[in-house]
């Protein structure tokens, strides 16, 4: 192994990464870890519920997941104080290894690369509903040329997304992170009173799942958790943004973080759930009239949610491709001002080849539903598979007394397995729905 520190200190005291001026706030860390969670996957999650087989197992999912969810945050703040590294993937390649590093790259480049086509997607679908809601028209009748989501979609990137993908920190995520945040929970907040009050054209009581209909069903809600809650990838860069660089102040920032997604989260599936039942739509505003205000309204702000998500996704991806010019092409092209991977020209260029890419393949990609699976599945790497790797091979160097170094080995292999197996079934789950 490579990269590791060699250890006279316990787990209390650890060498702090090397970032430029770190200054982000604890409170500012919250809410971009909570952004980073706080996604597209939102509006599965009453579907997910009912896959499940209704509120109480799908719950009990949740919650197990929760404490996974909770232990990678951790061990990644750790994993990163031991390694010296300020990226995800430097943490990793410092702790297990090059060959180790390399399939860590490449599954962030996959994974998200789909995140970012997810959201885009997104976008446009609450972008059409919007053009339908405001230009009216006879079903025959095509929406004039600007009402078009191909016109739209591109608009929004162009003028929005890209500037708000630009800055060179992710600390700059802050002040949008707020913004995205309260615009989630206004959704969570529709879809509760929803339930109270009743939404129109609702014909008929909803029909609820009394129980799983297989134990696979229970498990098929794990790609769907994992696609809400990844938040991991950022985990590293905003540990290492952070003025308070410390192993317990980093746990209760992940926990606060991960108990506020899990309140929005379960409040969404629950009241989604309980209100259209077994005809709950995959996205759950699809469940909804589309003449209604407050749904409109609630699109609009989710639409802004996901806008402020988007550039954290690409931030994470650009780091790995600036990685690669750093050490493919740094000195191979020209004066250093061009050739500098995190200067301007570099990070402008990457920026826009990222947006250009996700943009094409989100307007020509006809169903959002086909890569959720897909994409739950690879996040197991960074949620459970990684976490676990990078634990067992941090407490090697580590002076630790013989019980502590059992259980947290025990627990790494545990992460690594449960990894494998939610990553293994939903990815053969949804290729099998693709064939």
């Amino acid at each position: 192994m490579e990269g590791q520190t060699p250890g006279d200190r316990g787990l209390s005291e650890k060498p702090v990464p090397t970032a430029a001026r770190p200054s982000l706030s604890s409170l500012g860390a919250i809410f971009i870890l909570l952004k980073s969670a706080l996604g597209a996957g939102l509006l599965n999650f009453p579907w997910a519920f009912h896959k499940a087989g209704g509120v109480a197992p799908a719950f009990l999912v949740e919650l197990v997941s929760l404490v996974f969810l909770i232990s990678g945050l951790v061990i990644l703040g750790y994993a990163a104080s031991v390694s010296g590294q300020a990226t995800y993937q430097g943490v990793v390649g410092g702790l297990c290894g090059p060959t180790i590093r390399k399939l860590c790259e490449a599954c962030f480049i996959i994974n998200l690369l789909m995140i970012s086509v997810a959201f885009l997607r997104v976008i446009g679908d609450q972008l059409e509903k919007l053009c339908d809601f405001l230009l009216p028209g006879a079903p025959p009748a095509p929406q004039p040329w600007y009402a078009d989501q191909h016109f739209t979609l591109t608009l929004l990137s162009v003028l929005v997304i890209l500037p708000l993908s630009a800055p060179r920190e992710i600390g700059f995520q802050k002040y949008t992170s707020v913004l995205g945040t309260l615009a989630a929970c206004y959704l969570a907040l529709v879809i509760v009173a929803q339930y109270y009050l009743g939404p129109q054209d609702l014909a008929r009581e909803p029909r609820l799942a009394s129980s799983p209909s297989s134990w696979t069903s229970v498990f098929s809600v794990f790609p769907t958790i994992c696609f809400g809650f990844q938040c991991h990838e950022a985990a590293v860069s905003i540990y290492c943004s952070m003025r308070h660089q410390s192993l317990g102040h980093w746990a209760l920032v992940s926990v606060l973080s991960l108990l506020a997604c899990c309140l929005v989260y379960s409040l969404t599936g629950v009241y989604g759930f309980l209100t259209f039942g077994t005809d709950v739509s995959a996205d759950i505003l699809m469940s909804y009239p589309g003449n209604d205000g407050v749904i409109i309204v609630a699109r609009v702000l989710f639409a802004v949610s996901i806008v402020t998500v988007y550039p954290i996704a690409l931030f994470l991806g650009r780091s790995v491709m600036q990685d690669f010019w750093r050490r493919g092409c740094c000195w191979a092209c020209g004066p250093r001002a061009l050739a500098e991977p995190s200067g301007p020209w570099v990070r402008m260029w990457l920026t826009v080849l990222w947006v250009s890419v996700t943009l094409a393949v989100a307007l020509f990609l006809p169903d959002l539903s086909e890569i959720i699976g897909i994409i739950g599945g690879v996040s197991s790497f960074f949620i459970f598979i990684f976490p676990g790797l990078c634990l067992i091979c941090a407490i090697s160097v580590e002076p630790v007394g013989p019980r502590v170094k059992c259980f947290l080995e025990a627990w790494g292999v545990v992460s690594v397995l449960v990894g494998t197996f939610i990553f293994g079934q939903s990815t053969a789950a949804a290729v099998m729905e693709l064939l």
